[in-house]
């Protein structure tokens, strides 16, 4: 029989408190296969709480049918015909999440109910010692310890997720690796509004012992923590090759062999823009995979987005050959690589796309203002204000320049 109290909770009555679902109904599953335990239990909870539906199965089988429905609160018997002891909690756990799951165990020494307690269970209540406001309060606690174990979950899981995103932004957007005194780096990246975590967005810089410059941004496609690890994958390869002394067409062909062994999806695709400075520093030699072409900026002259031979993104057409464009370099210099998140944005909050030639009148207007330090901040900002709020898709931008020669 079930009367009495719970030796695991607080014997203070709180009655007056405002309890969960106070105004709401509140839906209880009681796992009982004793017909009078179950009469008498639906008796106590009428009591308890009035405006609680209950909900019966007699048996575990029973009861997992019925999980599928909205459940805020399980009773659960422990000796039950298809299941007995910490099986039957572990096959209901299995079941719900972040609802409480209070145990029924017969055992007057309350060894059972303190196991399932260790086991998960929110708290247990001996048959033969359970009244109205025992169970009114062995629920509410339940329920609210429910709630402060998902809580702290949560907390947890965010905690775990900013390190994973402080991890892959270090490798997505390494320090540029730069000896010429001349020469000036500045870098910029803002993950999507969708998201915590970076993309796969990645770039990365770095100044060869003949003094040649190799830079490149790349954008693999979707979003989440495998295309930001993919991105990390082909910038780590992209640099090893460099510095290697690896050719940039042969580079590239590298990194697009990474991509294809290492995609999860073998529809997934990565474009690229690389570029190549020698040490004179007055020409550009560019390779280009389905990526915006990059923006060249000078104190004498309007921007210009440098002419390029434009080939498939890495891994639409494994093995082609990126073809090679050429171009002059004036006394000073700054060249602008982007991904397209930010020419992807809207323009003046409206359905339109910014598009890359308003994209590089913004740039060319905001280089006059700011000039080089500030030019990445000031540009993502005012895209973003033209999109009117954050973008959605990922943002990186590599901005390296020459005063003069």
């Amino acid at each position: 029989m079930i009367s009495g109290h719970v030796s695991s909770t607080p014997t203070t009555d709180r009655a007056a408190e405002p309890l969960p679902h106070e105004h709401g109904e509140l839906t209880v599953l009681l796992v009982e296969d004793d017909d009078g335990d179950a009469l008498i239990f639906e008796d106590l909870l009428a009591q308890a709480k009035p405006w609680a539906t209950l909900v019966r199965a007699g048996s575990l089988a029973q009861a997992e049918s019925l999980l599928r429905s909205s459940v805020d609160c399980v009773i659960l018997d422990l000796g039950l015909p298809d299941a007995a002891g910490l099986d039957a909690l572990h096959r209901v756990s299995r079941r719900v999440e972040d609802v409480p799951i209070i145990v029924l165990t017969g055992d007057i020494d309350d060894r059972r109910g303190v196991d399932a307690v260790a086991a998960g269970a929110q708290d247990y209540l001996v048959k033969g010692e359970v009244d109205p406001p025992t169970l009114r309060r062995a629920i509410r606690y339940g329920i609210e310890r429910c709630r402060a174990e998902s809580s702290e979950r949560k907390l947890h899981d965010a905690e775990i997720h900013a390190q994973e995103s402080a991890r892959l932004e270090r490798g997505l957007l390494p320090r540029p690796l730069i000896t010429d005194a001349r020469v000036k780096v500045r870098t910029g990246s803002r993950p999507g509004r969708a998201r915590t975590l970076l993309g796969g967005d990645f770039f990365d810089i770095i100044e060869t012992a003949d003094g040649t410059l190799q830079a490149v941004i790349g954008d693999v496609s979707g979003h989440g923590p495998d295309e930001a690890a993919l991105g990390v994958c082909l910038r780590v390869a992209w640099r090893a090759l460099m510095l290697s002394g690896a050719d940039p067409a042969d580079a590239l062909a590298g990194i697009e062999e990474v991509l294809v062994h290492e995609r999860m999806d073998p529809d997934q695709f990565a474009t690229v823009a690389s570029v190549c400075i020698p040490a004179e520093r007055d020409r550009v030699n560019l390779l280009v995979a389905g990526h915006p072409p990059p923006v060249l900026l000078s104190p004498d002259r309007d921007p210009l987005v440098l002419p390029v031979r434009t080939g498939p993104p890495l891994g639409v057409l494994p093995g082609t050959a990126q073809q090679a464009t050429h171009a002059e370099l004036p006394d000073a210099w700054s060249l602008l690589l982007y991904t397209d998140g930010v020419i992807e944005g809207h323009a003046d909050g409206g359905g339109a796309r910014l598009g890359q030639d308003r994209f590089v009148d913004l740039v060319g207007e905001t280089y006059a203002q700011v000039g080089d330090d500030a030019l990445l901040a000031r540009m993502i900002a005012r895209v973003e204000a033209h999109n009117g709020g954050p973008l959605t898709d990922d943002v990186a931008a590599l901005l390296v320049g020459v005063d003069g020669r």
